[in-house]
């Protein structure tokens, strides 16, 4: 009998012993800023594609075969725009489920957070998409306005191994600087910190979570910067907000791991996987369970390429049937191109690629003046047949139309602030001729550029000049319209821009112009009903052959020290 009570003691003891002592290993895995990179076809390039969903699904399975009941899949947002298969799904072949669902879905993702691209494709594709997903679309300062809830779901609880893992949405408070606000009717948009706070406390008290994660859509931190608000405040949240374990971010298109100290001194691991799905971030949390609580003991976090992973058939062979159909819609011809014309001319001076748009926008609009930047670094549209999948190179995003009211000054303060963020103030001909960084960002927005290419805005409707020499403000000096007419400063002026513009997108309206945010709207006389993209195609189809040609009406001075500086700046940048 003694030795019995001495063996069901020690099975106690050890049983308590184990108990206490239990340990799970959570591995945690983001996608962000996919932008219809489903599969390991480019349709806009009809070649093939590095990384792609295709190859974070055999990454995720193996995954997940190693630890099947601890994974969670999460995405960041910006899923539905990027790729023709996104068009074709969000305005052309609409009584299907969205695409950009179905993949969502066939992958078991866990949770999704709204990005400012979805929001771009309006209410009658985002609501949609968002009624087709399977798993909690997430945005907790997305706000209704007539009932001053969340729009979306603001977090969502998720259980691993009896562990209860917290995830709150959040997105970048800036869409209105970028979107036309008939896409957000009836939302708007608050801002992040404050928001974290509010959700964590409830979260925590009601909850009870044994691990918080953040799922932004806002990148690091800068960017569109007010006294309401940043447009990228995830590192901003991981300091102000104690209470989160991890945050997955994104927006940025920049890759980042790092560790972030809360104001209570805790560690928070930060990862941001940047674009398109080549890369994925891992979050590995191993917590321990101690009388009766699961603690959060190791975290690491690593960004995986996932680009030489194998691609997973059995994903690719369930949609050949819909690949099928984009395929069709993407080879259409609606034109010819009488040669190819180059993104890469656009950074140098006047550029066939550019100034095409640029007098598109007039042609389109009637307006006096065209304003354009190149929006990716090294395109081109081939010389021959050109079809809808060209298009998607010609002008990568669905912005609209618009023209507004500027007044010469503010056209030429423009100007000034597009190439201050382009060009260099060279005091020798050896200076660059551009802003550069020391290194290749590896993005197909700014390459080695120091800022953004696609808020490099040059003007068609004026012949002006750009003095490299003089100082920042300085440098724009307007000669005349092209017509031959005065250019004139305390003149109003119809402007053709784009809706992203449009709206404060790059600030170059109001930072550069000097136009208050809130005075945007009414400067705007005409909209376009659809995206340019559809406007573009429509005017090639009744072109039929199109020979672009450069307007040559602004150039670079001193061209001397131009023509060496731009040669050696090309090398660097294009290799």
């Amino acid at each position: 009998m003694g030795m019995v009570f001495f063996l069901l003691l020690c099975l106690q003891m050890n049983t308590t012993s184990f108990a206490q002592k239990r340990t799970v290993t959570l591995k945690i895995v983001e996608t962000s800023d996919v932008h219809g990179c489903f599969f390991p076809h480019d349709f806009i390039n009809n070649s093939d594609m590095a990384g792609s969903l295709a190859r974070v699904s055999t990454f995720y399975k193996q995954l997940k075969g190693q630890y099947p009941k601890s994974t969670l899949l999460l995405d960041n947002g910006d899923i539905l725009q990027g790729q023709p298969i996104n068009y074709f799904s969000n305005f052309v072949d609409t009584l299907q489920h969205n695409i950009a669902a179905d993949v969502v879905n066939y992958l078991g993702y866990d949770a999704e957070t709204v990005g400012n691209h979805d929001i771009e494709t309006a209410h009658s594709c985002f609501d949609k998409w968002a009624g087709e997903l399977h798993c909690p679309l997430l945005g907790a300062n997305v706000i209704n306005t007539e009932t001053g809830k969340p729009y979306f779901k603001p977090y969502t609880i998720i259980t691993r191994q009896g562990i209860r893992i917290a995830i709150l949405g959040l997105l970048t408070p800036a869409i209105p600087n970028w979107v036309e606000q008939t896409s957000w009717t009836g939302m708007r948009f608050d801002e992040m910190v404050s928001t974290a706070k509010y959700w964590m406390n409830i979260i925590r008290q009601q909850e009870h979570p044994d691990v918080v994660i953040g799922l932004f859509h806002s990148g690091a931190e800068g960017g569109i910067t007010t006294p309401n608000y940043a447009e990228n405040a995830s590192l901003a949240v991981a300091k102000e907000v104690p209470g989160f374990d991890l945050i997955l971010f994104g927006h940025d298109h920049t890759r980042h791991q790092l560790i972030i100290k809360n104001n209570l001194g805790k560690d928070v691991l930060c990862l941001d996987p940047a674009n398109n799905a080549q890369t994925v971030a891992v979050a590995t949390l191993n917590l321990q369970k101690e009388k009766g609580k699961w603690t959060v003991k190791e975290k690491q976090g690593e960004l995986v390429d996932i680009r030489n992973y194998d691609i997973d058939q059995d994903y690719v062979k369930h949609f050949e049937p819909y690949l099928h159909e984009v395929s069709n819609f993407a080879n259409k011809q609606i034109g010819n191109f009488a040669h190819t014309i180059y993104t890469r001319d656009s950074f140098f001076g006047n550029s066939a690629f550019n100034d095409f748009i640029l007098n598109l926008q007039i042609k389109l609009t009637g307006a006096d003046i065209s304003f354009n930047a190149p929006l990716t670094l090294n395109d081109s549209i081939k010389q021959g047949p050109i079809s809808v999948r060209d298009m998607f190179k010609l002008y990568k995003y669905e912005n609209h139309l618009y023209v507004m009211r500027l007044t010469g000054k503010e056209i030429k303060d423009y100007l000034e602030m597009s190439y201050d963020q382009w060009v260099n103030t060279m005091a020798a001909p050896s200076d660059h001729l551009f802003l550069l960084e020391s290194f290749n960002t590896g993005s197909n927005e700014r390459g080695r550029f120091k800022n953004f290419i696609f808020n490099f805005d040059a003007a068609a409707g004026i012949d002006y000049n750009v003095d490299v020499r003089k100082p920042n403000g300085q440098k724009v000096n307007i000669l005349r319209m092209s017509n031959g007419k005065p250019f004139e400063e305390d003149k109003w002026y119809n402007v053709a821009i784009n809706s992203y513009r449009g709206n404060g997108g790059g600030q170059l309206l109001t930072l550069g112009a000097g136009i208050p945010h809130d005075s945007l709207k009414s400067r705007i006389v005409w909209r376009s009903q659809r995206d340019q993209r559809y406007y573009f195609m429509k005017a090639i189809e009744e072109m039929g052959t199109v020979d672009p040609q450069p307007n040559h009406n602004w150039k670079f001075i001193p061209e001397a020290w131009v023509k060496e500086a731009g040669e050696r700046d090309a090398k660097l940048i294009f290799k």
